[in-house]
């Protein structure tokens, strides 16, 4: 009789083991509103081994999904690729039932984790370019320190040809659909993963995705820790990164703003029209029903940020405040902007939001504001504004 957990055929010595967590919509800080998958795959070699375990929660379904496909003592080798909780959180407790003969790990992935488990079990550690003998097949491991962890790494399965990316091409979308060719519209979720986790380490990811194209790795499948599996566009998903990495500024702006009277949002609509009248595809992201995760997302093939907010308590409005700390984290590059803002009294907003790009790195231009509601002047200021911004960022381009 089958229980209720499945493995899913890769190849045929390959199959998905993991988890589908079809409730969470936060991932510290990145709203995941299609939940996610924690991938595990089982390589069925004449040593079997597990690559990668999932959050702890899910310990069950990983475990049933292995049984479905050969007795879980049966196992051999466990390889850690990342060692962050959603993919070693039920790790413990799967070796205390499997008892493996070896635990691999990166060298940093051996120090990350016994501090989280504060255990005596042996990882041991494999280096650059080391190859695992599985028996009748081969693991062959490559350091991605920093994509997005220090203890990263890939395992490539030399044989199948198969790329175990860990969080390297992954996205946050929970889905019964395990392959790329049978998933509809992957990139945007793909892009906001990008966008919310590895961004910052762009630079890295260029680096890593030389050394990969350097090694002689021709991968026929890449299997990343969330996500699809990617069998026909694996070739578009590394194009995508590169892209991504490299940042290059596009004919797009992105105002974002928040408003407690309506004020600030008459600036932002009265500029996003003047942008758009100049050729400049616009996204307006007012933050009372945008999170900031979106807003890195629509940010991540942008040329422009235009940032708006009222003054409350001589600071910028807590949403406004939120989300610019929270691109301030992702250092976005090659970015053109503006502050704007109505005020009451001081109006210190507009101030703290110009120096808030500045620290961004953000080329701005002079930045507006005007007391309580906007009058005709004001609104053709605001038309100046964004006139402005596409002159700058159409030269970004040239």
């Amino acid at each position: 009789m089958k229980g209720p957990f499945q493995a899913v055929k890769v190849t045929d010595k390959v199959y998905w083991v993991g988890a589908i967590d079809w409730d969470i919509r936060d991932f510290h800080g990145y709203a995941t509103s299609r939940g996610t998958t924690y991938n595990a795959y089982l390589v069925m070699a004449d040593k079997p081994t597990l690559i990668d375990t999932v959050k702890a929660q899910f310990h069950d379904e990983l475990m049933a999904r292995i049984a479905s496909v050969c007795d879980p003592k049966s196992i051999k080798y466990v390889v850690s690729d990342h060692s962050e909780m959603d993919h070693s959180g039920c790790l413990p407790q799967l070796l205390e039932l499997v008892k493996p003969e070896k635990v691999f790990a990166s060298a940093m992935g051996v120090k990350a984790l016994q501090a989280h488990f504060h255990w005596d079990t042996q990882v041991q550690a494999v280096k650059e370019g080391e190859v695992l003998d599985l028996g009748g097949e081969s693991l062959r491991f490559m350091e991605t320190r920093m994509v997005h962890w220090p203890d990263s790494m890939f395992s490539y399965l030399e044989g199948a040809g198969i790329l175990f990316s860990n969080d390297g091409f992954g996205m946050h979308l929970a889905s019964d659909l395990r392959f790329d060719d049978e998933t509809p519209d992957w990139r945007y979720e793909a892009a906001k993963y990008y966008a919310n986790i590895l961004l910052p380490f762009s630079d890295i990811v260029l680096a890593v995705l030389d050394k990969v194209a350097k090694s002689g790795i021709k991968p026929r499948m890449i299997a990343p820790d969330h996500g699809p599996i990617y069998r026909k566009d694996m070739a578009r998903i590394v194009s995508l990164w590169e892209g991504w990495a490299r940042q290059k500024p596009a004919n797009k702006a992105v105002v974002v703003f928040d408003t407690m009277w309506g004020s600030t949002d008459k600036l932002a609509r009265t500029i996003a029209d003047s942008l758009i009248e100049a050729g400049v595809h616009t996204v307006v992201m007012p933050l009372r029903g945008s999170h900031r995760s979106d807003v890195a997302t629509e940010l991540l093939e942008a040329g422009a940020l235009l940032v708006g907010s009222p003054t409350i308590n001589k600071q910028m409005f807590p949403t406004v405040a939120d989300c610019l700390s929270y691109l301030k984290g992702l250092r976005r590059k090659n970015l053109v902007g503006a502050a704007f803002a109505s005020y009451g009294w001081a109006g210190e907003s507009v101030k703290l939001v110009q120096d808030a790009l500045t620290e961004m790195g953000v080329a701005t231009v002079e930045p507006l504001k005007c007391q309580y509601v906007p009058d005709a002047a004001a609104l053709e200021a605001a038309r100046g504004l964004g006139q402005k911004v596409a002159a700058k960022l159409k030269e970004a381009l040239r």
